[in-house]
């Protein structure tokens, strides 16, 4: 039976370790543009993890969270009654971790990628619409911003390849 929580308290957030993920912990909660700063959580996050792991390991730690996502956004979208909730910000965290991953250690080259996936998630161009329409559980909340990231990392190997 779902809680059918429409505007989730911080309570909500920590009752179930589904909600405090799938809410980035807590930071979904913030009242506009959760997912912009869902996806800033991602820095923090990504200057921790990259030093200490190699390469092929952190992008394995990327495919666990994504799998993690899966099952705390599915988790929580049913407690909701919402599959994919603004203040979901877990899918936005993972797939700009991947971002970062790709992108120069700049922070000219990282605001760049950010404005980048944040446009290509709030616009949702195809085939992103599609699937954020479509697929209804918590592998489609993180599928669509994995494309966004996608799309994301093709504008900025353009524009790195175009700069020489």
């Amino acid at each position: 039976m779902a809680e059918l929580t429409a505007r989730p308290t911080l309570r909500f957030v920590l009752r179930r370790p589904a909600h405090f993920i799938a809410f980035g912990g807590g930071v979904g909660l913030i009242p506009v543009a959760p997912g912009t700063f869902g996806t800033l959580l991602a820095l923090p996050l990504f200057n921790w993890l990259e030093p200490q792991l190699p390469p092929w390991m952190f992008l394995g730690v990327i495919a666990a969270l994504f799998g993690l996502g899966v099952w705390a956004c599915a988790a929580t979208g049913r407690a909701l009654g919402v599959s994919d909730h603004g203040g979901m910000v877990w899918d936005e965290v993972v797939a700009f971790l991947l971002v970062l991953f790709f992108v120069p250690v700049y922070g000219y080259w990282q605001a760049f990628a950010f404005l980048l996936f944040r446009l290509f998630d709030i616009f949702k161009p195809p085939p992103i619409r599609y699937y954020d329409r479509t697929l209804k559980n918590g592998f489609g909340v993180m599928w669509d911003d994995l494309i966004a990231a996608a799309y994301s990392l093709l504008v900025l190997a353009v524009v790195y390849a175009w700069l020489g």
